[in-house]
């Protein structure tokens, strides 16, 4: 099979920002992402939810664009923009039509260089931040599973274990000063990565990345994080109360192995096999034939983000919806067998086939798209992005691939063995308030 031939070119400006290119001229469109190396993890302690309320501030304006006139610009030019936050980086991004590719580097460079951080814009979006919460996790049915509910029973270290939403005592102590320290210090030049993808000529998007970025002056690199955990050696378990749902609901998280690592590699396999959709194994068994369960996703680093997206510790999840006649002992029992399977028998050669085959397609469908039609090349640039700030190599988008293929089915359940076991988990239990069966 042909390999990827994906045109990436890069370079680092004088203020240590790294800017990458990857042109493509079949449509009039670009698509522009700023990508900085702060996420949940990477906040310091006593500042919780900083990553995610700086996602906000970054669109409240900035020294030579005022309130809202970021978004009224890229929205009049016929564009569309957003940004997210995940456990290693923080992402902003826009796509445009092509004669509007100055006018977005000038916005993010204005907001890179000088974003408005005032005492009115503080309050403004840590009220903002602090209704989120109210309305996506504390009055949302299965608000916060299990992305927030799960990593503080399977981990123990703060920066993986906190609260990612950030802890309202956190934001309420927050000063000016606090904000405008991390906005210096996290939202550098040297501590972030450019990207300009699509209908655009490599040295002419490095000459507007030198024009616009260059003389933002670079900051003291982060402090480093000890994101390290202690080796697990017994299973943890936990509970919390479901307010407004009716079903009962189980997390399930394995340790997963440490990134770019042949067990990684293996284990991103098995992730597929177990839940890739209704043909994964987990929904095929506890939905399809068994129904003991309604529902079931999991995946590796789920649902934050997927397998490239984060550096440090993570968890391969199972997500269960469970009926409520049975009960958590009995659905965790159930699970258990079609873990056991798998760590028993492994894979057959023709099953190892097709989930690469599927493996493959999944990432191909993520590079041309990876938002579908709401952002375009939004998953090239997102993985370019990864594999610059993570590993200092943009290029692997063509041979990362390479290593996930050549996986064979020993070394499948050589992964299976030695992580997809109950002292290498958490469990959590969610349990509704009224119950509908067997509790």
């Amino acid at each position: 099979m042909p390999k990827l031939q994906i045109p990436v070119e890069s370079t680092t400006l004088g203020n240590g920002l790294r800017v990458v290119v990857s042109p493509d001229r079949a449509a009039p469109f670009v698509t522009v992402g700023v990508y900085y190396q702060i996420g949940f993890r990477l906040e310091p302690r006593g500042r919780s939810g900083f990553a995610h309320l700086f996602e906000h501030m970054m669109f409240q304006g900035s020294e030579n664009a005022g309130k809202m006139v970021h978004i009224r610009l890229i929205n009049s030019s016929g564009g569309m923009l957003n940004g997210t936050t995940h456990y290693d980086l923080t992402n902003y991004f826009e796509a445009v039509p092509s004669n509007a590719l100055e006018r977005v580097l000038w916005l993010e460079a204005d907001r890179m260089r000088a974003l408005k951080v005032d005492d009115e814009n503080l309050r403004n979006q840590r009220d903002v931040v602090k209704e989120e919460v109210r309305v996506n996790v504390l009055n949302q049915p299965y608000g916060g599973f299990p992305w927030l509910d799960l990593p503080p029973v399977a981990f123990r270290n703060w920066p993986n274990a906190h609260n990612f939403y950030g802890d309202f005592a956190d934001l309420d102590a927050a000063t000016l000063d606090d904000v405008q320290h991390f906005f210096k210090t996290y939202y550098a030049p040297n501590n972030a990565v450019l990207l300009i993808l699509g209908d655009v000529d490599p040295g002419e998007g490095f000459s507007f990345a030198k024009r616009y970025f260059e003389d933002i002056p670079a900051g003291p690199l982060p402090p480093a994080v000890d994101a390290s955990e202690p080796p697990p050696n017994e299973e943890r378990r936990a509970e919390v109360e479901e307010k407004f749902g009716t079903l009962p609901a189980l997390a399930i998280g394995y340790h997963a192995p440490a990134r770019n690592t042949p067990d990684w590699r293996a284990a991103a396999l098995l992730d597929r096999a177990l839940h890739g959709g209704r043909a994964g194994r987990v929904y095929r068994s506890l939905v399809s034939e068994r129904q003991i369960a309604v529902d079931t996703e999991g995946g590796l680093n789920y649902p934050v983000g997927d397998l490239f997206d984060y550096q440090g510790p993570a968890l391969l999840v199972s997500r269960i919806f469970y009926r409520p006649e049975y009960s958590p002992d009995a659905a965790i029992a159930a699970y258990d067998e079609v873990i056991g399977e798998i760590r028993e028998k492994g894979m057959d050669p023709g099953e190892l086939e097709q989930v690469k085959v599927k493996f493959q397609a999944d990432y191909y469908s993520m590079l041309e798209s990876g938002m579908g039609a709401y952002m375009p090349r939004f998953g090239l640039m997102h993985y370019l992005a990864c594999f610059t700030l993570f590993d200092n190599e943009p290029r692997r988008i063509n041979t990362t691939l390479d290593g996930f293929l050549a996986v064979t089915p020993d070394e499948v359940q050589a992964a299976a063995q030695k992580y997809l076991v109950p002292r290498n988990r958490a469990v959590l239990v969610r349990r509704p308030s009224v119950s509908g069966g067997a509790q």
